[in-house]
């Protein structure tokens, strides 16, 4: 089974992986994240080389990933991870105080499956492990509709190149499939997808699993990053 498709056994905790620099931080996500019994803090980093070190000895479903961090940063640590591991690996969430979106880009691009800034609460910060944790993407709602907005503009997301127009779809993707990912790209929930194609939301979540599968993605927001850089959509169509 893949995390893009089923998620961790739901009958365990969801395990996490702590990695910030500041020791003050670290413990305070801890105290927030083991008040619930389904979440389990399984180690701590206080750089990215060695939330890579741990993230293999510990095998987390979560890594609660830092940007700016000594030895190596957040971004890099993700781009090893995620490549450690492919997608039955662990789900990174990146958590920074930098609402930058060079950052939030750079993070997609390695691979992370959330970005969420520090001036959230505590409770959205155990829904959005939750969620990374069970294969599904997330970004703080004012940061989606600015990558949504990156990538429809041609030329967008921070540099990203991407096709001029609209391809053939990916040999592996059914044509319903193919359709699922183009409103994916779009940014529409499984409900405005269900709406579009007449189809139950039980049938488009289905879908949604298999689009990932087949395309060895981890969720929805790298769905996005993949429909715009292989020209399944155009931008700013």
């Amino acid at each position: 089974m893949t995390a893009a498709t089923t998620g961790p056994d739901p009958s365990r905790p969801v395990r996490v992986l702590l990695v910030d620099d500041q020791h003050l931080v670290r413990t305070g996500f801890r105290v927030i994240l083991e008040v619930e019994d389904d979440i389990e803090v399984v180690g701590e980093a206080a750089d990215g080389e060695r939330a890579v070190t741990m993230a293999r000895a510990t095998r987390p479903d979560v890594v609660l990933m830092d940007v700016e961090m000594p030895v190596l940063d957040g971004l890099a640590a993700t781009r090893r991870i995620t490549a450690d591991a492919g997608p039955d690996g662990p789900a990174v969430l990146i958590l920074t105080t930098f609402d930058r979106d060079d950052y939030l880009f750079a993070a997609l691009r390695a691979g992370a499956s959330g970005f969420l800034l520090k001036n959230g609460t505590p409770e959205e910060l155990i829904d959005a492990v939750r969620v990374v944790a069970r294969g599904d993407g997330l970004i703080a709602p004012a940061l989606t509709r600015r990558v949504i907005a990156s990538f429809a503009r041609p030329g967008g997301a921070a540099g990203t190149p991407h096709r001029p127009a609209a391809g053939p779809p990916p040999a592996e993707l059914t044509p319903r499939e193919h359709e699922v990912l183009e409103l994916l790209a779009r940014g529409d929930s499984n409900a405005e997808i269900a709406a579009a194609l007449h189809l139950g939301e039980a049938t488009v979540k289905t879908h949604v699993s298999r689009v990932l599968a087949k395309l060895g993605l981890r969720d929805r927001v790298q769905a996005v990053v993949f429909a715009y850089e292989h020209g399944v959509v155009r931008p700013g169509g």
